[in-house]
């Protein structure tokens, strides 16, 4: 049997996989490494977040240096705000931009996940990441691959989305912190811009007249 090095992206994300992996008996370490979420505020209440949810799960939680400097030189070009809004002339400009700095961002964070894996014993790694329909759900399938075959792990991926529906409903009956937007500045200010965009239709198309 493997034993896994399971990033943990947030706590929400993580209520369905901690719970199937339990179930399966697998032998499993939660890694709360992400260097991508600013600011710092938010940061901490995300971890604190996972932290707390953890240790209800009686979950045993490794942590990695939060370093956001270094995440944004490992985005380099990639970085800047992308904005997908439905019928605007760069919505697929924006949508490959997008996809290149979420690649990278894969990339950066995984290479950790299987450097700190394969220092410590661990014979797989895999991610909560992917119970988000919002993310990029094949490259990062192919980034934790390549990262695992790099340190000689396995790559446990698991596309958890089908479960995201009951991830909502989970961390909403436990009370826990969810956020509204990835996790970088420029994720932050995407998602104000495209709920401001919905907003707007909204009140545009008549529907939010009673």
């Amino acid at each position: 049997m493997d034993r896994i090095l399971l990033h943990i992206c947030c706590g929400p994300c993580s209520t369905v996989p901690l719970r199937l992996l339990t179930e399966q008996e697998a032998a499993f370490v939660a890694l709360y490494d992400n260097p991508n979420i600013q600011p710092a505020e938010e940061y901490e209440r995300r971890r604190g977040t996972f932290l707390r949810f953890a240790a209800s799960q009686g979950v045993e939680v490794r942590e990695g240096a939060y370093e956001p400097k270094d995440w944004d030189a490992a985005i380099g070009e990639h970085a800047g705000v992308y904005p997908l809004i439905e019928g605007a002339d760069d919505y697929a400009e924006n949508r490959a931009r997008r996809e290149a700095r979420c690649h990278a961002c894969y990339a950066y964070r995984f290479e950790r996940l299987a450097a700190q894996a394969a220092r410590n014993g661990f014979t797989a790694i895999a991610t909560t990441l992917s119970i988000s329909p919002y993310q990029f759900t094949e490259l990062m399938a192919d980034e934790l691959a390549a990262a695992a075959t790099r340190y000689g792990l396995n790559s446990a991926f698991v596309d958890y989305r089908p479960f995201f529906a009951e991830s909502v409903r989970v961390s909403r009956e436990m009370d826990l912190y969810r956020q509204n937007y990835c996790g970088c500045r420029w994720s932050q200010a995407e998602a104000e811009q495209e709920r401001a965009a919905r907003k707007a239709r909204y009140k545009g198309d008549g529907s939010g007249m009673s």
